[in-house]
């Protein structure tokens, strides 16, 4: 049986229904994310138009992909299937990107100035259709926190938004894991030794979009040793949580061990943000990873 983890020790619940927020207590939400908690809104829901609710049919992704994703800073959307759904679907993902920076501004002010790269997607697969036919590294039911294999980030972190958007009454479940410094703890000695040269090689060959970091390759592998562990996957430190349509929830989810168990239709908005814009950069994977090992991993 696994070991649960009490909600008030992984979840902080907000009452906010409005995505434009007066005056919130920006302080004790951002000790709580930077703690590892997912913030939760269980009223914060985004409304579709009814152009953006005939978007809901995994029919409209090309063959092979996971998700509809857009890039706000560039205007780039890709995974469409059909040319007359564009701009459509491009409405849905700005007006969300919109939404989520006017959340930030309200909840996490210290850090909006800070964040770039931003990039969403429309997620229309049923959740089990899509683990049926991944590999177990690309298998997202299983805990894990994030890591890019072709985008090392050397140490910033990867800010999600997350809103349910099923039409049908249907929750997105996830599993919730342990706090980032005992599973660090946990897998640090199983993760295979960083090589420079192969650091080199997979940026030479097109890989890697940058040379990986010896962080970079830490979250890698743990990302990847988590997965792979299925006595940790069953009896592992975790929380199961049913977060039903209308409702939206934020987390690092480097540092938050999650699994997605069940659900369809799903906006996700993700935001980089240098270690240098949190309030205790401590907390940050990197500098655990870096107290672990008593050397700098960047």
């Amino acid at each position: 049986m696994p070991n649960p983890i009490a909600y008030e020790l992984a979840v902080m619940t907000l009452p906010y229904q409005q995505w434009h927020l007066d005056r919130p207590d920006a302080s004790a939400v951002v000790a709580a994310l930077e703690e590892g908690k997912i913030l939760y809104l269980p009223r914060l829901s985004f409304i579709l138009t009814p152009q953006e609710e005939a978007l809901l049919d995994p029919v409209l992704l090309e063959p092979e992909r996971k998700n509809i994703s857009y890039r706000p800073d560039r205007d780039r959307l890709d995974g469409v299937a059909a040319p007359e759904q564009r701009p459509a679907a491009r409405q849905l993902l700005q007006r969300y990107y919109q939404d989520c920076r006017a959340l930030m501004a309200s909840l996490l002010p210290a850090y909006l100035d800070a964040c770039h790269s931003p990039a969403g997607t429309l997620r229309l697969h049923q959740v089990t259709d899509w683990r049926a036919r991944a590999s177990w590294r690309k298998d997202d039911s299983r805990l894990h926190v994030d890591a890019f294999p072709s985008r090392p980030n050397r140490g910033e972190r990867i800010l999600r938004v997350f809103t349910n958007i099923n039409p049908y009454g249907i929750s997105r479940t996830w599993r919730i894991g342990e706090p980032f410094p005992p599973l660090a703890q946990r897998f640090l000695p199983r993760l295979r030794r960083y090589s420079p040269l192969a650091s080199w090689w997979l940026n030479a060959v097109g890989i890697t979009q940058t040379r990986r970091s010896r962080y970079d390759h830490l979250m890698l592998q743990l990302h990847d040793a988590m997965k792979a562990d299925t006595d940790y996957q069953r009896d592992g430190p975790q929380l199961v949580m049913a977060f039903p349509p209308g409702s939206t929830w934020i987390c690092f989810s480097d540092q938050t061990p999650h699994a997605a168990m069940d659900g369809q239709f799903l906006l996700e908005q993700t935001f980089m943000l240098p270690l240098s814009a949190m309030r205790d950069p401590r907390r940050a994977p990197l500098s655990v990873l870096q107290s672990l090992v008593h050397e700098s991993l960047i």
